[in-house]
């Protein structure tokens, strides 16, 4: 029997790998986390801290060595939810407070993949694997707006960005590397680079 955490590995339901590492589900419904590096775990950990209370952003609990606990986040994949339905303007709502979020807490980075974003129930949104969020410079969600627009449904986001924020629309658009012609409430969007 292999432990971590005090936890017996046997017992862990496993969920996934990715490029740094492996997350299991703990029997009392937490996501154990183990890297492959310890400074990969310490930086997603102490972004983790630094959101702390954020409603997008899992609890964590313990950091060991190369090892994160964490609070679970269940759900459907962005990504997996804009293959099978429609985008809405909940939902909509919720992706662009989440990328507010990011500014608000200072992040260099206002992006992240649609592969860490998980869609609940009540169209909530919460963030898995933030990586980078303090050292790399990205100013607008280029790999959102990406997976939006590959799905065909890029033109319900912008309806509803352009109500919350014409300024902000303007200035992802801006850029957002495609060209794109959108009519919405008189203004004219056309951006290429």
């Amino acid at each position: 029997m292999a432990f971590c955490l005090g936890y017996d590995l046997e017992k862990c339901k496993y969920l996934g790998e990715g490029y740094e590492g492996q997350v299991l589900l703990t029997p009392d419904n937490k996501a154990l986390k183990i890297f492959k590096n310890s400074e990969k775990a310490f930086h997603e950990y102490d972004i983790l801290k630094k959101c702390e209370g954020s409603v997008f952003f899992p609890k964590a609990y313990v950091l060991n060595k190369n090892v994160v606990l964490r609070e679970f986040v269940g759900g459907i994949e962005l990504r997996e939810y804009l293959e099978k339905y429609k985008i809405n303007e909940k939902l909509a709502r919720n992706l662009i407070l989440l990328m507010f979020e990011f500014i608000k807490l200072g992040f260099t980075r206002i992006d992240t993949g649609s592969k860490h974003i998980f869609v609940q129930e009540d169209y909530s949104v919460m963030i898995i694997d933030p990586r980078k969020s303090y050292t790399k410079v990205v100013n607008a969600p280029y790999k959102l707006l990406r997976a939006l627009e590959r799905r065909g449904q890029l033109d319900d986001f912008l309806k509803v960005l352009v109500e919350m924020d014409p300024n902000i629309a303007r200035y992802w658009l801006e850029c957002y590397t495609f060209e794109y012609d959108y009519v919405t409430m008189g203004t004219r969007f056309k951006f290429s680079k």
